[in-house]
This record gives structure tokens, sequence and C-alpha cells, in this order.
């Protein structure tokens, strides 16, 4: 945690302080101050705080505004009489402006690039100034307007957004070109800038509109246009105006704490969208930014409001009581938008600070605002605070205390801790000084700013980046005297004996403590820089920017060079810098932290051996070394040894970290520990093999961890030791074995509830209570810090060898170590290592009986984690054995765990979140710990959470009835009632009891009672108001018992007691109740009740039906037949089943056959499976085939188990009726299911169900079937539908038969003739039917010959027709003769016809005008075929022949109504011959 140093500016004239001003990029500070004696005066110092030479205003009368200009080093002042000076400090030259103000100037601002400045003064007048290079201004002004009130706030809107490319493109055209404000702008870009005023300054575009508020509560806008504009007016005087670039909104607040929202859009145009009262003092307002878009309010009270416009939400923030007075108030503030950090003054010198830390959620729950803002280390200084001003170069605060400003400096205190002397910056001039080997502790005040500091057991030096003060310890005083002085610019140095190295620019030179110069250390590159110097033992290392590291061995007269220089940056990947590097004991390990390129931490530590000149690196964020982090199945797997389970436990433990800072041991070359931070989200590392285990910590896990590692060139890095860093301390300041040294918590108290945390005797008491350095014992060195070297060799090489594996060795190392306490720690170890064969033994030397009987008790748990955790319970870790469990998921064993150490909170929160099996138990046996605590009240809730406080909450409570009754009362618990009514009844208090009784519901309790009081009356009531039964059955004996048998009767009934009913009943005659009593009851009681009937004359009937009910009904059958009641037996046939003896079955069947019921009779035969004999019945009595019955008379598959043959006999049987029955579906499915598809086939077809057919011949895959499905389909209209043909082509090609596909082809053919004259399709339907021929085996070749031959023959003459027609556009006449010449061959007319012939004849005849000639073939195809003409020949053709012959019109006309009667015929789908539509 920074804290900040203050110091105070030496004005050269004093007086009180009326305005200091920050220079937004150079980090200068201008002072305006007033005094009798000097007068006004307005000083320019630097960030230090020193002033700069001449560069003084001097006045007499009073400054009234500061402003810098945003780029260069000039400042305009304001004054009481009205002047505009401005001081260039680039020109070291004071410009006075023209008197126009005649008036004091109340307001002031520069353009955003600082080309103009405006001004304006107490009598309203507004003036617009020209600046000129060097910074002084025209003598004339760009215009100047009066608004005739005094102007009071300004504020200036953002300029209009342009791409940063073509503004950078723009300006360094004008540099090129000389245009020095353009090179102003490049030497400003240099400087570290504001982000907001960078797009303003590097952009051409300037902003150049302000707003400006009036004393009355005007605001006013300036444009582009130098027009003044009046926006809105407030009510009253307005005390600050503030503007939201990011939303463009106009920020105003009045003196009388009216806070007031404007939208900002082109033009100025303001509209209002909010308005609110404030609360606080209206005298005392102060408001600032705090963030995009967070306004931070002090309006005279304790705390700083604040209102998030972004979010729209309110919050406050307080510095709580330790650092402010109840009465004191916040009076200013000020934020520091690079840091983010907010500062509050009060008016008794104090300032609180706070840092915004956005919060990382990983549950996705919402946060408070105000947890996002980090209380800091407060500051106080002398005087009443009254105004603040953060400096934008560094975290610079300047503080106006009206008599002094002080300059206070946000940085990390200095620190160095070694060889046990610790030193800690506690203040801008003080230090907290510790030795330890001497128990000594210092508050040492010095001379100079303390920038630096460094240590050695007796020595102490601090430098401010002027000059070096060397102190040393006087032992016969115990104090610290100055031992030597010096200049030197150095702000890094070591010491080793009694010399200080002191880094210097591009030096490091080797000083006495008197600042003698004994040597120069040379440097690997002269233009490098030094970043890292330090020592341990007797070697120095020296870091560079450019990734040199270089040792110095200091153990001789003169610095030796050891190793080196090794250049990191060609060796680490995506090197950026070094951070730190320090060396072990014996110079042979460097260790380096490292960032890089994109200024990320690097989340390893690299370890560069001088000795072999390699370099290893441990990885924080998977938390193996370079040998592991890439080995697959390195995640300890199940076949992995203890050693290896464990290295991959301490590996989960510390991974998702980078490391912050390291230090090595003194003493111990081997080992040094990191103290490592968490990764934030986007730097943690991508899952891979080596990584998915070992994924980033979890959520709720410590945020800093303290990590010691053994390091070795043979075994590489190993993880020693891991435990977060203590709540008490701050930070990791050293190791030096057997500690390790904290710096302290500036906020912390020794009486804190958190003290040293539950491991507090790991902690050595504090030298003093003002020590800033708290040491703890190294884990393995408990018990021994007291012991000598060898002793604490043996325990470091014992931890070394355990860490490695090596157990032989490690037992050998600590042979000569004796002490139980030793081995207790050691023990401890074994909780980190995993190492439970080590813990036996040392468990064993110990003595401890219990913890080895439990650790041979846990071994049957299969997880490790488990067994270790007991481990560490009996040796009292108990914080490692909380984090094993929940390692393993093992929750029930830490439930257990917290309820054995009282922390029974948490036990019942593991109980309900992750243990709810034992949730109940958990509850109650916190009820019995409260119980035992005499909290009743709390033991009472859990009891009754356990489900147990029927019998616990009595018991707990009987020695208190009158606390007893009440809980009873005010509980619903019906046992407990119950419990009370039966006390009250053992006592004899009847009425309390019935009461009770009546409250718990217990109406048997109830009842018995005023039977006992002999009130039947009042029972009864009970029972009919209730209806409980065990009331109404306690009722019915009380009734049975007075002879009262029919009301005892009813009640039993009532009761649902029918046996006791019938029982009743039976003995006295009750013939006519019976049967109903029966009907009601079970199946036992039917039976008794059908028993009493049956030997009783006349009930054969009821008895039946009884026996029929109880589901006897074998009994009930013969009963029926016995005594001939067959009425009853129709009732009880519709029960029988398969299970019914089929002597029975057989005889029911027989009595429906007799009389005519032949369905039933049907239905039994076939329960009886008597299948031959019920497919009899069907098929002569014409039993109706239902799909119900069919289902019965199939037999089980047993049967076909059994009797395969016989049960598709059956089932060809049960297919035979269903066709005669014309149950084609069924009989397909009976005929399927016996296996004979050809007859299923044949019911399928009578059935004529197409798309059944088609599917069933599909799945078949026979032969005959396909040819059956085939020949079905020819029946159908197959010519419509090409579907059909298709599936009658693929049948017969799928069944083989070649002779019934070629008829069907030449039907094709045939078709394609007839009806749409189309030859050309009937010859490849030929073709195609000559091809089926061809397949015929040869065997029968010779009966298909004539076939053959014929069709030959016919697809001959067909083709000599189609040449023809195809010839005639060629050769006219060849195609007539060739056609002539057909009609002159035999049987021509079996292939093509002679109307086709005569057709084409005709239309060639009447083409060429050869009417006779067309006529005559019109008359041929009329008198030889008796066709319709105009199917042959063309009606136009018809008609030109009669009327080329005069033949009479009422031919022509003939033939007309012969085409529409054809068409007509057509349409109705019949075929009328053509003489007799002539005839007509």
């Amino acid at each position: 945690m920074s804290v900040f140093f203050d110091h105070q500016v030496k004005l050269p004239y004093s007086g009180h302080v009326t305005d200091i001003q920050w220079h937004k990029t150079q980090g200068l500070l201008a002072i305006a101050c007033i005094s009798q004696t000097n007068g006004a005066t307005v000083t320019i110092c630097e960030a230090e705080g020193d002033p700069l030479p001449d560069a003084v205003i001097r006045r007499t009368r009073m400054a009234t505004t500061l402003q810098w200009h945003p780029i260069k080093k000039v400042l305009a002042t304001g004054w009481e009489t009205g002047e505009v000076i401005i001081r260039s400090e680039q020109e070291k030259e004071t410009f006075e402006a023209t008197r126009i103000h005649k008036a004091e100037i109340t307001i002031m601002h520069w353009t955003s690039n600082g080309m103009r400045l405006l001004t304006g003064d107490a009598s309203g007048l507004l003036v617009m100034w020209k600046s000129e290079t060097r910074g002084c201004l025209h003598q004339m002004p760009l215009y100047q307007k009066s608004v005739g009130e005094a102007l009071t706030q300004i504020v200036i809107t953002p300029p209009p957004v342009m791409e940063a490319a073509n503004d950078l493109l723009s300006l360094a055209r004008a540099a090129v070109s000389g245009d020095e404000k353009a090179l102003d702008m490049f030497t400003w870009q240099k400087g570290k800038t504001d982000p907001k005023l960078s797009a303003a300054a590097m952009g051409v575009v300037e902003a150049n509109t302000f707003f400006v508020a009036s004393k009355n509560g005007t605001v006013y806008y300036v444009g582009d246009s130098d027009k003044l504009i009046q926006k809105f007016s407030a009510d009253g005087p307005i005390k600050k105006l503030l503007y939201y670039d990011e939303k463009n909104i106009l920020v105003t607040i009045t003196s009388a704490l009216m806070l007031i929202l404007h939208s900002v859009s082109g033009g100025g145009d303001a509209k209002e969208i909010l308005k609110v009262k404030m609360n606080g003092k209206a005298e005392n307002v102060d408001m600032n930014w705090a963030g995009k878009g967070v306004l931070a309010t002090c309006t005279g009270e304790r705390f700083i409001r604040m209102w998030d416009l972004e979010q729209d939400e309110n919050y406050v923030l307080d510095p709580g009581n330790e650092i402010m007075d109840p009465s004191e108030t916040i009076i200013c503030c000020a934020f520091s938008p690079g840091e983010g950090i907010l500062a509050g003054g009060t008016g008794s010198g104090k300032i609180a600070f706070w840092k915004y830390c956005p919060l990382q959620l990983h549950s996705g729950k919402k946060e408070e605002p105000e947890n996002c803002w980090q209380l800091q280390t407060p500051a106080s200084i002398s005087g009443p605070v009254s105004d603040l001003a953060f400096g934008s170069s560094r975290c610079l605060l300047a503080v106006n205390t009206i008599e002094n400003v002080f300059i206070l400096n946000e940085q990390k205190p200095s620190i160095c801790c070694t060889q046990g002397t610790a030193a800690i910056q506690t203040g801008t001039m003080q230090l907290s000084v510790d030795i330890f080997s001497s128990g000594m502790h210092f508050d040492l005040k010095t001379d100079i700013q303390v920038k630096g500091v460094c240590t050695t057991k007796n020595a102490l030096a601090i430098c401010d980046g002027k000059q070096v003060v060397v102190y040393e310890v006087s032992e016969s005083s115990s104090t610290f005297c100055v031992a030597g002085s010096f200049n030197s610019a150095s702000q890094h140095m070591c010491i080793y004996e009694q010399n200080i190295y002191t880094l210097e620019p591009g030096k490091i030179q080797v000083r006495n403590f008197q600042g003698i110069v004994k040597q120069l250390l040379p440097l690997t590159d002269a233009e490098d820089v030094i970043i890292s110097m330090t020592v341990c033992t007797h070697f120095l290392v020296v870091a560079t920017e450019m990734g040199a590291v270089k040792v110095f061995d200091l153990s001789r007269r003169e610095a030796k060079h050891h190793a080196g220089p090794k250049y990191l940056r060609s060796s680490i990947m995506e090197f950026g810098g070094i951070i730190s590097a320090k060396c072990n004991a014996n110079g042979s390990k460097i260790s380096v932290i490292v960032s890089k390129f994109n200024n990320m931490p690097d989340s390893n530590i690299y370890i560069w051996d001088t000795e072999t000149d390699t370099i290893q690196f441990f990885n924080f964020a998977t938390g193996r070394d370079e040998a592991d982090d890439f080995v697959a199945g390195a995640d300890g797997d199940a076949g992995s040894t203890l050693a290896e389970k464990g290295k991959c436990q301490s590996a989960k433990d510390v991974a998702g970290r980078h490391p912050i800072s390291h230090f090595w041991d003194w003493e111990e070359p081997r080992l040094f520990v990191c103290e490592a931070k968490v990764l934030e989200i986007d730097q943690k590392v991508p899952s891979s093999s080596a990584s998915k285990s070992l994924s980033p910590i979890l959520d709720d896990a410590e945020d800093v961890m303290i990590i010691s590692l053994f390091c070795t060139s043979d075994n590489g890095i190993l993880i020693q030791d891991s435990f977060s860093c203590p709540v008490c301390c701050e930070s990791l300041l050293a190791l030096e074995i057997p500690c390790y040294f904290f710096k302290k918590k500036v906020d912390y108290k020794k009486n804190d509830s958190h003290t040293l945390e539950s491991n507090f005797q790991l902690f050595q008491p504090q030298i003093s209570p003002a020590s800033m350095v708290l040491r703890r014992l190294h884990r393995d060195f408990v018990g021994l810090e007291n012991a000598d070297k060898a002793a604490r060799d043996a325990m470091m090489n014992f931890s070394f060898y355990l860490t490695m594996g090596d157990m032989d060795e490690a037992f050998k190392a600590i042979k000569v170590i004796k002490s139980e306490s030793v081995w207790e720690n050691m023990a401890k170890m074994c909780v980190k290592t995993r190492r439970l064969d080590v813990a036996r033994v040392c468990l064993g030397n110990m003595g401890h009986a219990r913890g080895a009987k439990m650790l041979r008790e846990v071994a049957k748990e299969p997880e490790l984690d488990a067994q270790i955790a007991v481990l560490a319970i009996n040796l009292g870790l108990h914080e490692d054995a909380e984090r094993l469990l929940k390692n393993c998921h093992r929750y029930d064993i830490l439930r257990e765990f917290y309820q054995s150490h009282g922390d029974w909170e948490k036990a019942l929160s593991i109980a309900e979140k992750y243990d709810r099996i034992h949730l109940r138990t958990t509850c109650y046996n916190y009820a019995k710990h409260l119980e035992s605590q005499g909290d009743y009240m709390e033991a009472i809730k859990y009891y009754e959470k356990s489900g147990t406080q029927g019998f616990e909450i009595p018991r707990m409570l009987f020695d208190d009835l009158i606390a007893f009754e009440n809980y009873v009362n005010k509980s619903k618990d019906r046992a407990l009632q119950r419990w009370w009514a039966q006390f009250q009844e053992s006592t004899g208090e009847m009425e309390a009891a019935m009461k009770y009784y009546n409250t718990a519901q217990d109406f048997l309790s109830l009842v018995r009672i005023y039977c006992f009081m002999n009130d039947v009356d009042k029972a009864v009531e009970v029972c009919s108001q209730t209806g409980d039964r065990a009331a109404c059955y306690h009722v019915a004996r009380q009734f049975e018992n007075n002879d009262q048998l029919q009301e005892a009767i009813n009640f039993f009934t009532r009761a649902q007691a029918y046996g006791n009913a019938i029982r009743l009943c039976k003995d006295h005659g009750y013939d006519d109740k019976l049967l109903n009593m029966a009907l009601l009851g079970k199946p036992d009681d039917m039976v008794e009740a059908a028993r009493y009937y049956e030997v009783k004359p006349g009930h054969q009937d009821k008895a039946v039906m009884l026996y029929h009910k109880a589901g006897y009904f074998s009994k009930a059958l013969e009963l029926a037949f016995s005594s001939k009641e067959y009425s009853a037996l129709q009732m009880v046939s519709e029960s029988l089943d398969d299970s019914t003896d089929p002597h029975l079955l057989q005889r029911c069947a027989d009595f429906f056959n007799e009389n005519s019921q032949f369905d039933r009779a049907v239905d039994l035969l076939a329960a009886a499976k008597r299948y031959w004999d019920a497919l009899k019945i069907c098929m002569e009595q014409h039993v109706p085939m239902t799909e119900e019955l069919v289902e019965k008379l199939t037999p089980s598959k047993e049967m076909e188990e059994s009797d395969a043959i016989g049960r598709n006999k059956i089932l060809e049987g049960i297919g035979e009726v269903c066709m005669a029955q014309r149950q084609y579906h069924l009989a397909t499915k009976k005929f399927t299911q016996a296996g004979n598809r050809v007859k299923a086939m044949k019911a399928l077809l009578k059935s004529g169900d197409t798309e059944k057919i088609v599917f069933f011949a599909s799945v078949s895959r026979q032969r005959e079937i396909y040819i059956m499905a085939a020949h079905y389909l020819q029946t159908l209209d197959w010519q419509k539908d090409p579907e059909i043909m298709k599936n009658i082509i693929t049948f017969y090609t799928k069944g083989r038969a070649p002779e019934p596909l070629s008829g069907f082809y030449d039907a094709c053919a045939q078709l394609e003739i007839d009806e749409f004259q189309n030859y050309e399709k009937a010859l490849g339907a030929m073709g195609e039917a000559y091809k089926c021929l061809s397949r015929i085996n040869p065997e029968e070749q010779n009966q298909e010959d004539l076939k053959l031959g014929d069709l030959k023959n016919r697809m001959t003459l067909v083709n000599r027709f189609i040449k023809a027609k195809s010839l005639y556009s060629q050769n006219s006449e060849e195609a007539v003769r060739q056609c002539q010449a057909l009609l002159n061959e035999p049987g021509y007319e079996r292939a093509v016809r002679s109307g086709d012939i005569f057709g084409f004849l005709a239309e060639h005849y009447a083409k060429c005008e050869k009417w006779k000639m067309a006529y005559n073939c019109i008359e041929e195809i009329r008198g030889s075929h008796n066709a319709n003409l105009s199917y042959y020949v063309s009606p136009k053709t018809i008609e030109a022949v009669y009327k080329a012959l005069n033949l009479p019109v009422k031919d022509t006309l003939k033939i007309k109504n012969n085409l529409e009667s054809n068409t007509n015929d057509e349409f109705e789908g019949e075929i009328l011959d053509e003489d007799v539509i002539a005839d007509d």
C-alpha cells in the first residue's frame, strides 16, 4: 500500500495562499499569495516544491485567477485590477496584455490547443484573445462581449471528433512547412499527456466553445461564431460548472445545492434532463469528476457523496472514525485520473485517500459500487486544508492550508531488510529501524528526504537523490550515529562491510562511508541503464534495462568480476525487461523476475546458473518448473507415487500466480522464497494437457502467497512450502533462516481480531509495539529457533531430501536430532509434502499413539487428501486440514471437523450446501451442544430442524412444565401436543387432556376418554364429525360390549372393519346385511361370507358371486354347475382367462355352444387353447373374425418353440377362416406369421389394396410373389400411372420372368401405336420385348422361336414406316413409294395400321393437290376400318378435299359432327362406332 509523504513548499514571499494550479503535463505548480508586507505574488515551483529562479510575478493587488497553457510552459494570470499577465517559462519572459478589463478578472480559460484565451471580469465583460508562439497575447482581442453582470464560472466543451491519422498527417505537413505551433505540438507529445487532452491538442480542430455562468445564475454559450447566446437560467448563483464529455452533459450546481443536468446538442442547445436537491451545507460545496461519469461532491459533511451518471447510482465514501473525528467534515476533494486516487481534506489538516480498484466478480453477483473504493493510508499536515490539486506528471498532491502549501508525493516507502537489520520508511524524513540480533528498535529522524535506504548488520545508509548519509549503531549507547555523508545523485545503493556502492549516471562507484571513491566498477554498455543492484553475502548483482545481468565478487579488497554479463533478452521469450535480480549465498544462482514486452507480468521466475551458464525457470501459472511444465500425465494420476502426488498437489496450491518479489537465504544457497500474486483473469494460462488439472486457483483463494523453493542444477526447482500471506502483514521483506521477515500493515493493531492468524505460534514476539516488522518462523524450524548451526543444517538437509523424495538421505540427515518437538515439526512437514510414510515414522518417534492409530484407520479412505487431513487435524494444523478436505470434497469429514472444534456455523453451512444427508444429524448435535450450554430456545429451534422435537424437547423441558406448556401452545407439532395430552391424562387432568387431544386431532384418544367417562353420545358425535376410523372402531367395540349389535355393525362398517361386521351378521342372522358387508370387505371376508351362503339353501347364487368377486373362479364355476346357476355362470365366465383350469373352460364352452352363444364358446376355447375346436365353430357357425378374436386364437410364442409346425398350421387355419369371411388383411397377417407368403399374397391380392401389395412384394423377395404382384398390377390402369408401370417392370425383372415382361413391353408398344401413333416409342418397347425373349433359357428357346420371329418381322415393318416418314422431308416421292410398297407387304397390319399409312398418303396428295387420290385414300380409310377419320387425317385436309371435289356440304358437316361427337365421347370415356354416328 502506497503512502503520501508531505513536503512544505518554501515560498520566496510568505503570505496567505489564495490559489494553486498544476500544469497538466509539465509538472509545474503556480501558487498565488497575498500579504500586507509583500503584496500579491504568483510563484512557479517545480514538482519537488522548489521555486524556479526569477519565476515570481509581483503586484500590489491580489491575483484572482491562474490558468496554465494546455501545452506550453505558459501561465496566464488574472488580477484584481483587471490586468492579464502572461509568464512564459520557455522564454523566461513576462508579458502584459492590453488593459481592456477595468474590473476584477473572475474567469479565465485557454482553448484546447492554447491558440486563444478567454477572460471575463466582474463587470460582465468577456474578451477572446489570440495567443502568439511565445505565449504572449495580441494587442487587440479577437472580440469582446458584455453581459452586464459578473461572470463566475466557465467550462470548455470538447471539439468535434476527427480521425487521428488525418490529424497527425496535417500536423506533420504543417511542422515540415515551418509552422511553430505544429512543432510545439510534437514537442508536447514527447511527455506523458492526459488522454482527454491529446485528442484536442494533436488534432487540427480546436475546442473553442465555452459555457459561462453569471452571478445571477444565467448560463451563456460562446460558440464558434463568436456570439454570446443565453441558454438557460438557474435559481440563484452558480457554484460550479462541469462538462461530461462522453455524454455531452452540462452539470450545474447552484449555491442552494440544486444539481441540474442539461443535455447539449449541436450549436450549444441545452435541454434539461434532471434537476435534484442535494443534501449538505450550502456554504461549503466542492464538486469534481472522480472517473468516467462519476461526480464526487463535498457538501460540508464527514463523507464524500458519489453520483455515477453512467449507472445512475448514488453512494457515499466514509473515511471512518479511525481517520476522522465524528465532528470533522470534508470541505474539498481532488481526483487523479491516472492513479485513480480520490483525496478529501478536512479543516483539521487530515487528508483521506481512496483508490479505485474495480472488483473482479467470479460468482456473477452484483457488488456495491462503494466497495470498489479502497481506503488508503491517510495523511496529516499542519493547518486546515482549504484546497487540493493533483498534478498529472506524477501522483503529486498540492495542499493549500492558507498559510502554507504542501506537496504530497505518493510513493512506496523505502524498505530494506538485511542481516537481521530492517529499516522501513514511515515518513518523508523518518525511518523505523529494528536490529533483531540485539533486540533494539529505533525511530530514526533524518535531515534529508528519504528516497532510498539500505542496511547491513550494524550500518544504515539513506539518500534523497542529492546526498547520501551513512549511520552506524553505537553499541555503547545503543543509538545510531552519523558515520559519514557525501553528495551523490544516486537513488540506488548497497552496503557491504565498510563500502557503499552507489549507482550514479553511467557508473557504479565504490566509496567508503565518508564518500571517498575507492573503485569504479565497469558497466557492460555505457548507454545501458542499471535498474537493479542488490548484495547477498559478498556478491553484487547488477541488472540493466537491456536485459544484461552481471555479478561481482566483493570478498576481496577490490570488487572482482564473478560472472556475466548474461543477456536474458536472447534467452527468454517475449522478454520485456528485468524487474529485479538477486543472488544466492555462494553466487552460483541468480534469480530474475521479468516483465513481458507488453508490460504484463511474466508468470515465470528465471534462475541463471552461473557455473553452467544455463537458465531454468519455475512457472507460477502452472506451479511447475521447466522439467515438469510440459510433461504429459504429470497431474498425479492413480499410478503416481506419493512424492509425485505431493508434487502435483503443491503445484495446484500455488498455480495461477506470478512472482512479485524474491529473496535468497544468506546462508543456504539452495533455498529461496517468492511472494506470488494471483494473475488477472485475462492473464491466466490457457488450458493444455499439462495445465488442465492445474487450472488457476479458486475464486476464494488468497491474493498473495509466500512460496519457498529449493533450486539445484541436478534436480531443478521444487516447491518446499507455501502459505498465504498473513492478513496482518503487507509484504515479504526477507528470508533469513529460521525466520521470514514481513512488513506489518500500517493499520495493524496488537489486539486486532485476526491478530497473527490462527497459527500465531509461528510468529516471533515483536521487539517493540512500534516495530513495523513481524517475524514468522520457517515451518521446518519450529522448536529449533535457538538451535546451533549444525542442527539447523541437519534440518535443512532433511527438508531438502524430503522435498526430493529421498527418504534414506532425509533420515540420515536428522540422526543427530533427538528432540520430540523436532519430530513433531517434521510430521507437520509431511502434511505439506504429502508423505504419509514419513509421517508414520515421525508419529512413532513422537509417541503419538492416537495419531498413529487414526492414520491406520483412515488408510482405507480413497482420497489421499482426506488421509493427510486427518494427520493435519491430529497435529493441530487446522487450516491445512480445512484446505485439504475442501480440495478432495470430503465435506462429511470437514463437517465433523468443524463440529469437533465447536465451529457450528461452518458445520451447518457445509451440511446444508454439500452434505445434506447429514444435515439433520448436524442440527441434532448442535441442539445437544446448545442444550449443554443452557440455550434452550436455540436448542428447540435446531431440535425442530433435526426432526427429533417429539422426544427431545419434552425430555429437555420436563423439569420446567410451564415452559413446556407454553411451547406446546405455540407449537403446531401434533406429536408434542399428543405427548402433553397423554401427560395430562396420566395426571388425571381429563379436561386438559381432551383439549390437547382435540388440538392434536387424536380422535381415538378423545373417544377413548369419552367412553371411559361413559359419555358415549359425545364419542358418537366425535365419530360423526371426524369420520376417524380408529375412533369409530373403538365406539363399535363399545356398542358390541353393550349388546347394541345394530349400532356396532354400523360403526364397524364406518371403521371399514368389515370382518367384525360380517362376524356379527353371521352370529346373529343378519343375512340381509351380510352380503353388503362382504362386498365391501376384503377377499377373505368375501370367502368367509360365501362359505356361509354355500351351505344355506337358496343362497348359492350369492355364494357364486362372492367366490367370483374374491377371485376364486374355479370354486365359483364348480358351485354354479353343481347348483345349476346358469345366470351366475354367465357372469363368472366373463372373468375367465387362460389361467383358469382348462377342464372348467371346456365345460363352459360346451355350455355356451349348446346354448348357441358361439362367440363366448370360441373365447373360452381359445383361453383353453383348444384352437382347432374354436376354428371349427367359427367356420361352421360363421362367428365374425375380429382382430381381437384372431389374436386370442393365435398360439403364444412358447408354442412356437415347442411345436412350430403345429402353430403354423393353426395360423394357416385362422387365415383360411378369414379368407372365407373375406377378412383378407387378417388372413394375410396370419399367413405371413405362418411363413406361407404365397397364400398371404393371394389373400392380399383379393383385398385389392395396391399400396400394400406393392409393399408386401418388395419386402417378401420371392419370385412367385413378384410375378403375382406384376400380374395384378397389369389389371390396373397402368397406362395412366407411370409408378405402376415402373413397379410392373421391376417385379417382372426381380421375379426373373422374361416372357411376361416381354408381353408387357409388347402391350406398351401396341398402346403407343393405338393411342398416340408414336411408332418410335413403340419400336423401343418392341426392342425391350425382344431382349426379354432373348434371355429365355436355351431349353425353352425352341418354343419361343416363332414369337421371336414374329416380333422381329413386326419391328422391321415398323422401322420401315418410321424411315419412310423421316424421309418425307428430303424426298417425298420416295417416301410415298415406300409406303405404297409397305401396303403390299403380307400381314403388315399386325405391325402398322393401314389407317396411319393411308392418312400419311392422303396428307401428301392433298398437299400436292391431287384431290382425287387423296379422296380415294380417305374413302379407303372409311370403307376398310370404320375408323374415325379425324384420328388419321386432319379435319382441315378432309374439308379441303371435299371442297375441291365439290362434295355436298352435308358430308362436311357430318365430318364436323363426327369430330364433335368423338370429342364428347372421349370426354365421357366411351368409344362409339363411326358408322353409327354417320347413320345419325
